[in-house]
């Protein structure tokens, strides 16, 4: 019952901490090309990102689930997912695994979606044996494992040890048989945590980059001692991305998540060096308020804007995006500089 009901607040207080305004996507601008030489119909959505084909860049990522309530959350996301060919990433299975008579609000996933891609979800704290039953609980074709240090931190109830997480991720990716991808909740990551992973066997990574949902905030309405001195705490995704060198795309693949507004961010993160763009916060807020109908209309609108932006770039395919011209500029800018990122490259490029 205490795990069901953190998942109903987390929603909750997801819904009411919504970010607005400014991110920082909007430090990311294009070089204009007058001469496209590309029509709109030209452009193509289909992705590679671990080791899936993809039709779209959009993952409907990591949610919810755990509590009875979630399961209707989780059947209309994967309607949307599979009307759409979108992956869909279930929330945290850790409450299934521990009480399994909430299994269902993840399962739903997959009787809604039976041929779609559906990635399980585990924490760090998990053992082999606890990633293996949540993939076979959804038949799942991949798995995420999330990490949320600053969340348990200021979660009333949750983990202060976290001994130990890169060897049970290293664990489980040498033991599950379907691809395993270490995720971020908002707080960013660090090319030096990228490295790591990747020493580990990780060949897939979401860097969950803050400009999102606030888990920060989140934690601090369900405290009694509220840490609001952290809400701030982490990297932005575009500077999360930034993180990420040539050395680092040349043995993984990136996925966006954090702060995703529309199609033109979506675009801006591919052209940073991602292969997949996850929405969460933008699709929750949706499938609260609106019909299925409404819903398949805003991703339709999300790929026409990205599609859009394509053709204006002379973009065939996303994987043409890293070689786009993008000025970065305000307080990204002077933070990756600080980091040792050398922008006018990025702004160079042919």
């Amino acid at each position: 019952m205490e795990r069901s009901q953190r998942k109903l607040d987390h929603i909750r207080h997801a819904l009411a901490t919504v970010e607005t305004g400014a991110n920082s996507f909007d430090d990311v601008s294009f070089v204009p090309n007058s001469l496209p030489n590309i029509g709109y119909e030209q452009t193509r959505l289909d992705t590679e990102f671990a080791s899936f084909r993809l039709p779209s860049p959009l993952i409907i990522n990591a949610m919810t689930g755990g509590a009875h309530s979630t399961t209707q959350i989780n059947q209309k996301l994967a309607i949307i997912a599979r009307e759409r060919q979108l992956a869909m990433a279930v929330g945290s299975q850790m409450a299934a695994l521990r009480d399994p008579s909430v299994a269902a609000s993840y399962q739903i996933v997959r009787k809604e979606n039976p041929r779609g891609i559906v990635l399980a979800n585990v924490g760090a704290e998990a053992n082999v044996e606890q990633a293996r039953a949540a993939v076979d609980m959804l038949e799942a074709d991949g798995l995420q494992i999330h990490l949320n240090v600053m969340q348990e931190l200021l979660m009333p109830e949750g983990d202060i040890d976290f001994s130990g997480y890169l060897e049970r991720i290293q664990q489980i990716q040498d033991s599950v048989n379907v691809p395993v991808i270490v995720k971020e909740v908002g707080f960013g990551m660090a090319k030096e945590t990228m490295r790591k992973l990747i020493d580990a066997g990780i060949t897939s990574i979401d860097v969950g980059g803050r400009g999102g949902t606030n888990f920060a905030k989140v934690e601090n309405r369900r405290s009694t001692q509220p840490l609001s001195m952290f809400e701030d705490w982490g990297l932005t995704t575009v500077e999360s991305l930034l993180e990420a060198d040539s050395d680092i795309h040349a043995q993984a693949s990136i996925m966006a998540t954090g702060g995703v507004r529309h199609g033109l961010d979506a675009i801006k993160a591919v052209c940073l060096g991602a292969s997949a763009v996850g929405v969460a916060g933008a699709l929750l807020r949706l499938v609260h308020a609106h019909t299925i109908e409404e819903c398949l209309a805003e991703v339709d609108g999300w790929h026409h804007q990205i599609r859009v932006a394509m053709t204006a770039l002379g973009l065939g395919q996303l994987a043409d995006g890293i070689k786009t011209p993008l000025l970065i500029t305000g307080k990204t800018a002077e933070r990756a500089r600080l980091r040792g990122r050398s922008l006018e490259e990025l702004a160079q490029r042919r």
